[in-house]
């Protein structure tokens, strides 16, 4: 969310933003909410006159009945001046309702312009203009045929669609034996991996309230997103950077403890299935998953930095289980509106022979702190708001399809890298069901 007093200074840019992100339809909102923030501002100042004016009206009839003993017509006068007070304590109240009714209003709109995306960022309508950077590993295709990826879950039993289908419906499901523990290997390494990094570990709660939903998402991403648990406040993560974030509502932050680094574990929760996924079936794109998290609040002139060390972490990770990726830039219309810059990572897919995102990373300015009401109190006693940050570490099982693979075998076993055979208890091969 950007700052009103920013809009009224830069109307044009906030509306050139708007363009780039080939959001048109809500350029008459700049226009509409610096009309409302006249009227409100005017609204805020007739009522400090009032308010100003009350006390020493007040003054002025109580000196008038003290007169009124010796002189009766001072009571008439100060019955004049009673009626005027009450008339301005009804304007007063009428002025109190229209700032509450312009500061509503003025929030809504708020919440849906956009954040100011950064000079770098490419411009293109949507996730067709992104632009790959750079690629790391190579991608290859074996002489082999790869088949899909629950096909080579269920050959080591590791999958079962139809029973999640029977117990919670579409898209669940229940990962079983070496196929689930290795998704629980690669969570726990993902771990490991940013605690080594310096961040630490934090498993956050996984229902969080409307107003922290609100302060770190848009409300488009929040209707298609989020379920909503009937008859509370409360609604489940989509990912553990809501309640991660949410975690500095209303908090002053030293700046001695910036930058905060923080990894979190949590279960994941989505509406979404199959709406932009590689293919509908299997467990590419479910209501239910599991992933590790980074999240970084820091001083706003060093969030750049941090946004490409955390994309960095990615591919690291990745590469440390022989998996290539890529990096690729999110165009402008491929933002959210809380975002200033964005990136994915991407795996490499051998059986559909290109790449698909699992790692997310994104800088979103000082957009949440300011809907979160997070500051920083500087070394000079001023406030300030930070900057905050969040990176996908892993996402299992998204990440699992790109593990199984890129390490299938001709004869249908799967490798486990190095980096994972610790928290395999020491495997080094999967071999298949029927192999055993």
């Amino acid at each position: 969310m950007l700052d009103i007093k920013f809009v009224r200074e830069n109307p044009e840019i906030v509306k050139e933003n708007i363009r780039k992100k080939f959001q048109d339809a809500k350029l008459s909102l700049v226009d509409e909410v610096l009309e409302l923030d006249a009227k409100n501002r005017s609204a805020i100042t007739e009522a400090s006159d009032i308010r100003a004016s009350r006390n020493a009206l007040s003054k002025q009839i109580g000196m008038l009945m003290g007169q009124a003993k010796k002189d009766p017509s001072k009571l008439e006068e100060a019955e004049k001046i009673k009626e005027q007070v009450k008339s301005n304590a009804e304007r007063l109240s009428e002025l109190e309702k229209l700032e509450e009714e312009y500061a509503q209003r003025i929030r809504q709109i708020m919440l849906t312009i956009p954040n100011i995306i950064d000079p770098s960022v490419p411009i293109g309508p949507d996730d067709s203009a992104n632009v790959e950077v750079e690629r790391f590993g190579e991608p290859l295709v074996p002489d082999y045929e790869i088949p899909y990826h629950t096909d080579i879950m269920e050959s080591f039993k590791g999958v079962d669609m139809d029973a999640a289908g029977r117990v919670s419906g579409n898209g669940f499901y229940y990962l079983m034996g070496d196929i689930a523990r290795l998704h629980s290997a690669v969570l726990a390494y993902a771990r490991d991996f940013m605690i080594n990094k310096g961040f630490i570990y934090c498993i956050p709660p996984f229902m969080i309230h409307g107003n922290v939903v609100e302060g770190v998402m848009s409300q488009t991403d929040m209707d298609s997103m989020m379920y909503k648990i009937e008859g509370e406040d409360l609604y489940l993560i989509g990912t553990s950077e809501h309640s991660m974030i949410g975690k500095f509502i209303d908090q002053i932050i030293p700046e001695e403890s910036l930058p905060q680094t923080l990894t979190s574990y949590s279960p994941c929760f989505r509406k979404e299935k199959g709406a932009h996924g590689i293919e509908e079936r299997g467990v590419y794109r479910i209501h239910q998953f599991e992933k590790q998290e980074m999240i970084v609040v820091c001083k706003p002139e060093d969030s750049m930095a941090w946004y490409e060390k955390m994309w960095r972490f990615s591919v690291e990770l990745f590469r440390s289980m022989d998996i290539p990726v890529r990096q690729l830039e999110c165009c402008s219309g491929d933002l959210a509106d809380l975002k200033v810059k964005s990136c994915d990572i991407e795996a490499w897919s051998p059986r559909q022979q290109k790449y698909f995102e699992v790692c997310s990373c994104s800088n979103l300015g000082d957009a949440q702190a300011r809907r979160l009401r997070m500051r920083v109190k500087g070394a000079d006693g001023k406030m300030y708001l930070p900057h905050t940050l969040n990176n996908t570490v892993v996402a299992p099982p998204r990440m699992l399809i790109a593990y199984l693979e890129n390490h299938l075998q001709a004869d249908g076993s799967v490798t486990i890298s190095q980096v994972l055979q610790p928290y395999m208890g020491g495997l080094e091969v999967m071999v298949p069901a029927h192999k055993r």
